[in-house]
């Protein structure tokens, strides 16, 4: 039997059952947390609800939880099991001021209140938002059409489930038809038409992805045209939309629309200026994704990129490009030196191959894909730079790193490439042993 005093004497941990924890703001003192009420949590997140709602069977849950539950093909309630449909679902309103008043009383410890929650949209709601930006169009009310994509917009930004009403009412067809109408007028007021196109550019990569009859709007001759001068001379916001929206044109299936993307005048220009005067992170990569489809259809484009200057542009870039960035790069540089006039650029760059050396490991499996492939174009070219390449190569320890890369393991077109870089390397190393540290690679038995 366990005396009094033993249980009076035991730590309080172990008789109270563990509540998670809020933590505290930063204007609080650092490491400390406040315990949230249980009946305040979400049964599926355990975190404190900030929009609850209730189900059909008497459970409250956070909005955005149940919801992605119920998005991801769940069609009960996950604490009892009955049925649940989104329609059913009821705010809470009760408990929800229950929370605000509570982190109110809890303010002097850091808490912070939860907002109150704006309404989210019906099915007729957002077809109501929809609808407007198509009947602005059709009177050609340039300003009124820019007023209804933000409005669009802007709902679909306060919740993923407002952004599907207004995506399932076909706002990527009217969005992409209104750029369309708009770009085939001739409308006074340049400003206000500027506008308007910023706000329906937005709000279309907002409703991603876009159908058949979407593409064919936007992939039109005078659509496209429009995107190049939003791209080449409009404000930062709408180049950087214009670019991302020309990133999924691009990177369609739908051979038609690349071709097109293709035919434009000045799309190449357009493209590189945006790498080389970045607007945001997001063009950036938009513009390099949009240059590597270009390019891995067409030589011409490729030859078009290597004389815009893409080549010291992309090298540039890369020195200090993150992962997502360094793929991206390398790919558009890997198609442009298909062509004589990208390897000729790379080869007169001082930076060319000590970057590619440098990205073929640490970055990602697809990034080494693309470093070796765009080292074995460079290094195996008839051209007279080749050579100068290899030697640059061996220096910066291009050897050591091909060796551990085949013992590594990679399979396929790199292994291959990488294999035959080696070969056209060991002739030139031979007599140059301080270029291969052999400690590092004992054991190491293949052949060249």
């Amino acid at each position: 039997m366990v005396s009094p005093m033993s249980r009076a004497t035991r730590p309080v941990s172990r008789l109270v059952p563990e509540v998670p924890l809020l933590r505290r703001s930063k204007q609080a003192a650092a490491g400390e947390e406040v315990a949230v009420p249980v009946h305040f949590r979400c049964p599926i997140s355990l975190d404190l609800m900030r929009d609850p709602v209730t189900a059909p069977t008497g459970i409250t849950y956070d909005r955005e939880s149940v919801e992605g539950w119920l998005a991801r093909g769940h069609a009960t309630c996950p604490v009892t099991g009955c049925p649940v449909r989104l329609a059913e679902l009821v705010p809470n309103h009760a408990t929800r001021r229950m929370i605000q008043d509570w982190c109110v009383a809890n303010c002097v410890s850091g808490v912070e209140r939860v907002p109150t929650p704006k309404v989210p949209i019906g099915d007729v709601d957002a077809a109501e938002a929809v609808a407007a930006v198509s009947a602005a169009a059709r009177r050609g009310d340039v300003a009124g059409c820019g007023v209804a994509a933000a409005r669009a917009r802007a709902l679909g930004k306060e919740s993923d489930r407002n952004r599907r009403f207004i995506q399932a009412a076909g706002a990527a067809r009217v969005l992409s038809a209104a750029f369309g109408s708009l770009a085939g007028e001739s409308v006074e007021g340049a400003s206000a038409l500027s506008g308007a196109m910023r706000e329906i550019l937005a709000a279309l990569t907002l409703f991603f992805p876009l159908d058949d009859e979407s593409r064919r709007c936007i992939a039109s001759p005078a659509s496209l045209k429009s995107l190049v001068s939003v791209m080449s001379h409009g404000e930062l916001v709408a180049r950087a939309s214009a670019a991302v929206v020309l990133r999924e044109l691009a990177s369609s299936v739908d051979r038609c629309t690349v071709e097109a993307v293709l035919r434009t005048a000045g799309i190449c220009d357009a493209l590189v200026g945006l790498v080389r005067n970045p607007v945001s992170p997001q063009a950036t990569k938009a513009a390099l994704v949009t240059a590597y489809y270009l390019v891995s259809g067409s030589d011409l484009a490729a030859a078009r990129l290597a004389e815009l200057g893409a080549v010291p542009v992309v090298v540039e870039l890369l020195v200090d490009a993150d992962k997502g960035t360094s793929e991206k790069a390398l790919a558009v540089l890997d198609g442009v030196l298909c062509v004589d006039a990208g390897r000729a650029a790379a080869h007169a760059h001082a930076l060319a191959v000590p970057v590619f050396v440098k990205k073929m490991f640490r970055v990602s499996d697809m990034a080494t894909e693309f470093a070796v492939s765009a080292l074995w174009r460079l290094c195996r070219a008839a051209e007279e730079g080749a050579a100068a390449c290899r030697a640059e190569a061996l220096r910066v320890g291009t050897f050591q790193k091909l060796l551990l890369l085949l013992q590594v393991g990679c399979g396929g077109v790199t292994k291959e490439r990488a294999s035959e870089l080696l070969r056209m390397l060991n002739g030139r190393s031979r007599g140059r042993i301080e270029c291969i540290e052999t400690v590092d690679f004992n054991g190491l038995k293949r052949p060249f």
